[in-house]
């Protein structure tokens, strides 16, 4: 806990009112609001959002059963699975205080309790609060060292390469799901780094080799195999024992070979062409793919048990499109490296070339962005990399994409979710400000200031 106290209020939920006093005026030193019961206790929750939570098991309208109080326990986890909830249970009351336990809750105590130890019980659940909070901050914007390469700030990339660096360690076998030119090979890169084997990173594209070449690529083959096999030569497979063998593409792997390939991750042996020999082959497998290998299975073009035996563990990669700034964020980083390349250092993007990477839909994703601004590095004049530089059309001036006033203002970004906020409550609750208001977690006054101050009073049922 800040030596100013915590940043969210203490919610005590107890329907003895004189007891709920006595508790908080034990309690004078934290920012105290209460509660009676759990629909009372799940509008205060919405409006303060507290970290910690004293409430008593036995809740109205059925004050001698506990399943309101459960009930509630329950809600509050939902709503929040790091809510520390302190049960304060009967002096007999063991099973129903280990059961609140089991469920999540972060404590109990017997009535009567002691005012002193209960605090010192809250300043330890809010301590421990405000620490898994900078924690999940902290990991939230951690990418591992083995994907430096990549180059990201969405949320939602940087949780594909905690992924990754979690998988690493094992021998899981992993697959890659994205559209083409998403970064799936410097991810299956960054998974063989951050996975510490010795071996070496081996990828193929099972849709660039001929049919009659990729089982010789993959498996090897002995001298004599076939007319031409002057030596013995070793595949893939074997080049990568110790390392990482990444197949991409691996949907486009003809279907006589599916079977030989299942057959290796089985056994994690191989035989060469013309080989009678088995070879153990120690290897981690990477595979990856743009396309839905759940319609290639349905059109019989993939085999389920070699799909089930691939994805072990299955990595989803969004395209460029979805990633929130990773457009503008990569497209700075390419300028500069293909300008120290030409040996234009002082290149830099114009406002008209910013707004139009960020509005683009870039269909090729990362690999089309990195071939436009290296041939817009080229082809420039001066030192601005102006839209037209680039090939896009920045999107017309007074259009909302464009709007850089409205873009970047929070106050008008404030505005329009509070906007979309207040008409979602007031159509669920059918313009009853009664509910909507418990809905959004705020007074019935409050609702009103923003109905009027969002100039939506019109659309409310008075």
């Amino acid at each position: 806990m800040s030596a100013s106290g915590p940043s969210s209020p203490l919610l005590i939920v107890e329907d003895d009112l004189a007891l709920q006093k006595q508790i908080k005026w034990s309690l004078d030193r934290f920012d105290c609001v209460t509660a009676s019961d759990r629909e009372s206790a799940l509008v205060q929750y919405r409006r303060h959002q507290p970290a910690v939570v004293t409430m008593d098991l036995g809740l109205p309208p059925d004050p001698d059963s506990t399943s309101e109080g459960f009930k509630l326990l329950g809600q509050l986890l939902d709503l929040d699975p790091n809510i520390k909830v302190i049960v304060l249970t009967g002096q007999n009351d063991q099973a129903n205080a280990l059961r609140a336990v089991a469920m999540g809750a972060y404590d109990f105590f017997a009535k009567p309790f002691e005012p002193e130890l209960l605090g010192l019980t809250i300043d330890r659940a809010y301590r421990l609060a405000e620490l898994q909070a900078e924690n999940r901050r902290l990991q939230a914007t951690h990418q591992p060292d083995a994907l430096s390469g990549l180059i990201t700030r969405d949320p939602e990339m940087l949780r594909v390469c905690r992924m990754i660096e979690k998988v690493a360690s094992s021998d899981a076998t992993v697959l890659l799901l994205g559209e083409s030119g998403t970064g799936k090979e410097v991810l299956a890169q960054g998974l063989h780094q951050a996975s510490k084997r010795t071996g070496k990173f081996v990828a193929i594209n099972c849709a660039a080799i001929p049919e009659a070449l990729l089982e010789s690529e993959l498996f090897g083959y002995e001298r004599g195999a076939f007319t031409g096999a002057t030596k013995t030569t070793l595949g893939k497979i074997e080049t990568a024992h110790g390392g990482t063998l990444m197949l991409d593409e691996i949907g486009d792997l003809p279907h006589p070979l599916q079977a030989k390939l299942l057959r290796f991750l089985q056994e994690r042996k191989i035989e060469r062409i013309g080989g009678r020999q088995e070879i153990p082959v120690d290897v981690r497998v990477v595979c990856a793919t743009h396309q839905n290998l759940q319609s290639l299975i349905s059109e019989q073009r993939f085999r389920e048990d070699l799909y089930y035996r691939l994805a072990e563990i299955v990595v989803n990669i969004p395209p460029l499109r979805d990633r929130q700034g990773d457009a503008v964020l990569l497209a700075h980083a390419y300028l500069r490296r293909f300008a120290a390349d030409q040996r234009r250092g002082n290149l830099a993007f114009t406002e008209d070339a910013l707004s139009a990477i960020e509005s683009y839909r870039w269909p090729g994703n990362v690999r089309e962005l990195l071939n436009i601004v290296k041939r817009a590095v080229i082809l420039a004049d001066g030192g601005r990399v102006s839209a037209s530089d680039i090939g896009l059309t920045a999107v017309p001036e007074g259009s909302d994409l464009d709007d850089a006033a409205s873009q970047w203002d929070l106050r008008r970004v404030r505005e329009a979710a509070e906007r979309a906020a207040v008409l979602a409550a007031l159509s669920r609750a059918a313009g009853n400000i009664a509910k909507a208001s418990e809905m959004l977690g705020i007074s019935r006054p409050t609702l009103y200031d923003l109905i009027n101050r969002l100039s939506i009073k019109q659309q409310v049922d008075s």
